[in-house]
């Protein structure tokens, strides 16, 4: 069947490429001029399934007020008259309940480790080059109480199949020397063997030009207006081409915009819960010993992963509505607490730095599948965790829109 997908970041060209494989004559649209320019562009570079837990857990709210007006908090709410913001933020809330946090950490962890196991296996049958690395990621911890209290988290990863290792000092720097240098005590860390590093924005360009020679069909530059329905159905896009108005039809849809995903879904009647975290990254050539294994560091809230031969440095999350505007400050506390662990890896006078959207969900859970209308699908809301989670979603809602049953589930179908 005939499917458009609207939306061309690492999830809608995963999910374009998985429809393609099964069959279908798949067209992709973007308002930008190629893939992969929006929140795929410069975001952390971990596909991270060791780390499931969503930002909004039962130690969030204390952390939230306690880093209120500070412009270098990790998590920064930026409060607005804005309907859709404080009613997001009251499901954040309600999702920091422990029992909540949990099912959410398993939702995610599924999909995370299969989504793994299908990049792996698409980079086996093509090929596919983006600068990754398989050396697994360091979460270094810096509070010795926190650390002391992970055992719970290490056994519940492990019982559902997660290879997780906790790790002392000396072992954290024999697994990675350019620690060696760090002037913040670590105490220790967990090491996630199994995980990966690579440019999303490299994966998602190369990957369409892929999809592009499997006969699937990408339209950019063109502005997406509104989904026309008809009764229980989507019967087709009114979108704007170099300023002509156009109406696209096709016998499936697959809504795969991240944060602007309401827009399109709310008149005719979808509420997703996705909302804008802003985050950012700062990207500095190497000059000296820097990290072949990722590191993620627990208190800070941020990543630092070779790429190339570049230091991607990322992390910290603000709800402040849809401005992509840089704040220097919040870009300054993370090469700050960057250059504390390796603080001779990087050129830290020639930052290129980066704001993107996470389309985010209260549970960090994405929304992926049906919706009421018959022939219409959703594959958003991934958060922090779209890379990481972009091969499994899209061949799941491949298999879905397939009529087939996916290989991992999901709460929302």
């Amino acid at each position: 069947m005939k499917v458009l997908v609207l939306g061309a970041g690492v999830v809608g060209v995963t999910s374009a490429w998985y429809l393609a494989k099964a069959g279908h004559e798949v067209t992709v649209i973007d308002r930008e001029s190629s893939a992969g320019l929006e929140t795929s562009f410069a975001n952390g570079g971990q596909i991270s399934a060791s780390q499931p837990e969503p930002w909004a857990n039962p130690g969030a709210p204390a952390k939230i007020i306690k880093w209120l007006g500070r412009e270098d908090a990790p998590l920064l709410f930026r409060l607005r008259a804005d309907r859709r913001q404080w009613s997001w933020g009251l499901r954040f809330l309600l999702e920091c309940l422990p029992w909540r946090t949990r099912a959410n950490t398993l939702s995610i962890l599924r999909l995370a480790m299969y989504s793994r196991a299908r990049l792996q296996a698409l980079r086996r049958d093509t090929g596919i080059e983006y600068e990754h690395l398989e050396k697994g990621i360091l979460q270094i911890h810096t509070d010795a109480r926190e650390f002391e209290s992970i055992d719970a988290r290490v056994r519940m990863l492990l019982s559902h199949g997660l290879a997780l290792s906790v790790r002392s000092l000396a072992e954290v720097v024999a697994l990675e020397p350019a620690l060696r240098d760090a002037t913040i005590p670590i105490v220790g860390a967990t090491y996630a063997a199994d995980d990966e590093t690579g440019d999303a924005y490299l994966f998602t360009d190369r990957l369409s030009g892929l999809a592009a020679r499997e006969g699937v069909n990408f339209g950019y530059n063109v502005e997406i207006e509104r989904l026309l329905t008809e009764g229980d159905a989507a019967k087709g896009v009114a979108v704007r081409v170099a300023g002509r108005r156009e109406i696209l039809t096709a016998d499936s849809y697959l809504v795969a915009m991240g944060s602007y995903s309401p827009f399109l879904l709310s008149p005719i009647g979808i509420n997703v819960p996705v909302y804008p975290v802003k985050g950012y990254s700062i990207t500095a050539p190497i000059i000296g010993p820097s990290p072949n294994v990722c590191i993620t560091d627990e208190a800070g809230k941020c990543g630092m992963t070779r790429l190339g031969d570049r230091l991607r440095m990322a992390g910290t999350a603000e709800v402040s509505g849809y401005d992509t505007s840089i704040n220097e400050a919040r870009c300054a506390a993370i090469a700050d607490r960057v250059r504390k662990f390796l603080p001779n890896s990087a050129d830290f006078g020639k930052l290129k730095k980066w704001a993107g959207l996470r389309p985010a969900t209260p549970s960090n859970v994405p929304v992926i599948g049906r919706t009421r209308y018959s022939n219409l699908y959703l594959n958003t809301g991934h958060g922090t965790l779209g890379w990481t989670l972009a091969c499994g979603s899209g061949s799941a809602i491949a298999d879905l829109i397939s009529g087939r049953a996916a290989d991992v589930q999901f709460p929302f179908q």
